[in-house]
């Protein structure tokens, strides 16, 4: 997305009294307030601006980059199960669970989770090995079943279907059937050239199949960590080449059966090799389109998926320097509670244990991957960290309308001797309407806990600045959201092409660090990059 040019510098002024702040949300790192609604019962104003305090917070609505899609989790075959075994235990908890995630209803006790990743097939998180297709040899793919699947996947899907009906499902296949792979099994090895195409059809089933099940498609991966070969799940190792012939192979085969709107991502793997095999991936899917002659599109891939096992969310921004136009993770039972709340996760729910998991798989060893809600045995749970950190954030993009866009980001820095404590988004939602005014909601995490030196926990008294005008407002220590409502401006704007931005769908990044530290990943509130 290349800048426009600024049509207008003039930006109508509201009335100090007009932009006012009533809603705040906040998590703290004591979780004395765990996603609590603070319903103050005076707003904060916006007044003429003073002294600006040593954290001043720059809102900069003239400056747009892209909309985020939503955030969200996997929804494995094991977080399936943990929920239909709970509806059949105790339906109020399962409903409360799902209604409290995903419910967008505006000002609701709830997080307006949007986006399901969902696998193709099984993936370490299954009760079994399995693919959509295990008739060896089967090219004509005349075997494939889509009902493979568990049935209570599709029925925990179509009951968050039922609470959000903006929800986005991603599919991700952990692995082709064993049969197109050189090892013969889905457990690591090499997709065989030769099944490249069937493979794309392969995929292509996959999204009718959720189709014809009611589920809408919103994106498609080609290959979960296609660097990773573990012989203990499911696992295929996939070279940028392949990647890339497949890719443009299924975006011939989605547009021809009427699912052009189903975006393709690619790469799905680790920050450290960013400006590497991604790169690899956009030239050979440009190259072959080229070759192709298929001009209806630029390139097969809308935006690729970045995992954030090794290496740092700054990797990406090598990405973003090569596809300026193109420009997920999990805790572990047991680590630090603050010190994970600066970042966010990918399993939706388990166990106590982290279970369950496919059998003789290493992966999530020692005490287990944590989930974004736990269920226990006995029908209880609870939710977790990783949960209220997305909570605060997909709370400030919530459509305030029924039907209405979700949020996009906008400008916005931090300056002053604090600016380092204070980490920030900011966005803009939308309205149905033209003549409503718009919502613009921050999310801030203060990290000032002095946790390298001596644990010292400090809030952090920002100015918070917006078309001339400012409010204050003292942020303690964790993640708080807050959102006023403007006017559109009349003039123009200014669209950036989101240089720098690690802003859109998907999910998440997390800090493992054993204790919480200024040089912790920073929360970030985003996660893949799918320009729409």
């Amino acid at each position: 997305m290349r800048p426009s040019v600024v049509l207008s510098l003039s930006i109508a002024i509201v009335p100090a009294a007009s932009q006012q702040i009533w809603d705040i949300w906040q998590t703290t790192w004591d979780r004395s307030k765990l996603f609590t609604s603070l319903a103050p019962s005076s707003p904060i104003n916006f007044v003429t601006p003073g002294p600006a305090a040593s954290a001043d917070i720059v809102v900069n609505d003239a400056v747009e980059y892209q909309p985020i899609a939503g955030f969200g989790a996997s929804l494995t075959d094991s977080s399936a199960l943990t929920l239909n075994n709970l509806k059949s235990k105790n339906s109020a908890n399962y409903w409360s669970i799902l209604g409290h995630m995903f419910s967008t209803s505006y000002a609701a006790d709830a997080a307006g989770l949007s986006y399901i990743r969902v696998p193709i097939g099984a993936s370490d998180f299954s009760a079994n090995t399995y693919s959509l297709d295990d008739v060896s040899g089967d090219t004509s793919l005349s075997h494939f079943n889509i009902n493979n699947i568990p049935s209570y996947v599709f029925s925990v899907l179509k009951d968050i279907q039922s609470i959000n009906s903006a929800i986005k499902i991603h599919l991700c296949p952990w692995s082709p059937p064993a049969w197109m792979k050189d090892s013969g099994t889905m457990n690591g090895g090499n997709l065989q050239s030769q099944y490249t195409g069937v493979y794309a059809n392969y995929l292509l089933k996959a999204v009718q199949g959720f189709q014809n099940q009611g589920l809408p498609v919103y994106a498609i991966s080609i290959q979960n960590e296609p660097q990773n070969s573990n012989p203990t799940y499911p696992t295929c190792t996939m070279t940028p080449t392949v990647m890339g012939q497949i890719g443009t192979s299924l975006r011939s085969l989605l547009n021809s059966n009427g699912l052009s709107g189903v975006q393709i991502i690619g790469y799905e793997h680790n920050w450290d090799d960013a400006n590497a095999y991604p790169v690899t991936l956009f030239i050979k899917a440009f190259v072959l389109i080229c070759t192709r002659k298929m001009n209806s599109y630029s390139s097969a891939f809308s935006g690729v998926a970045f995992h954030c096992y090794a290496g740092s969310v700054s990797n990406q921004a090598q990405f973003h320097n090569a596809w300026p136009s193109k420009a997920q993770c999990t805790g572990t039972f047991g680590s630090d509670w603050w010190s994970d709340i600066k970042g966010l996760m990918w399993n939706l729910a388990l166990d106590g244990n982290g279970n369950p998991k496919l059998p003789g798989t290493n992966s999530c060893g020692g005490p287990g991957c944590r989930p974004l809600v736990t269920v226990n045995s006995d029908g209880s749970y609870s939710y977790n960290q990783e949960f209220y950190a997305m909570a605060q954030a997909s709370k400030a993009i919530i459509p305030k309308d029924p039907g209405g866009p979700f949020g996009q980001r906008i400008g916005v820095t931090v300056q002053g001797s604090l600016s380092w404590a204070l980490v920030v988004g900011a966005y803009v939602v939308r309205r149905v309407n033209p003549s409503d005014w718009l919502q613009y909601s921050i999310v801030v995490l203060n990290w000032d806990d002095s946790a390298s030196t001596t644990w010292n926990p400090q809030p952090v008294t920002a100015t918070i600045e917006f078309r001339g005008m400012q409010a204050t407002y003292t942020f303690p220590v964790g993640a708080t959201t807050l959102w006023w409502f403007a006017p559109a401006t009349s003039n123009g704007k200014i669209v950036n092409d989101a240089k720098n931005s690690t802003e859109s769908p998907i999910k998440v990044f997390t800090s493992d660090s054993a204790q919480p530290s200024k040089n912790a990943t920073k929360l970030q509130f985003n996660a893949t990059h799918i320009p729409l």
